[in-house]
């Protein structure tokens, strides 16, 4: 098992920037992958950033490339998403995932991930 504890949210502006932290816990050397998805009310949760844990690899929704960037800590267990140039629609409660099952390079989406954060809320206003 592995708990994902979130942190960093809050609101800012558009322009500005944020960064999320995610502490993980229990059997985390088994992870081969973590990732940041998002849910908008009344919408589907959307991936953001997945980085593989062994080779630093990483992949973005097209949607962040260039402002945001996915990285781990593992020393600390920690993975960040350091976002800039935050727009509106960048309004969202912000997950931190991870996975242990070996299956190389996979899409960003939810059903390839199975532990799960609480979330936290992102707000950016114009």
């Amino acid at each position: 098992q592995v708990q994902l504890v979130e942190s960093g949210g809050g609101s800012a502006q558009a322009g500005g920037s944020l960064r999320l932290s995610c502490a993980a816990s229990g059997y985390t050397y088994s992870s081969r992958r973590m990732g940041w998805f998002r849910q908008a009310p009344g919408k589907g949760r959307e991936g953001v950033a997945i980085i593989y844990t062994s080779s630093g690899g990483t992949d973005y929704a097209d949607s962040v490339k260039g402002r945001f960037t996915i990285s781990q800590d593992n020393a600390y267990n920690t993975l960040y998403l350091q976002m800039n140039s935050l727009k509106p629609e960048d309004t969202a409660m912000y997950y931190c995932a991870a996975d242990s099952r070996n299956m190389g390079r996979v899409p960003l989406r939810p059903t390839y991930f199975s532990y799960w954060g609480q979330g936290t809320q992102v707000t950016v206003s114009s």
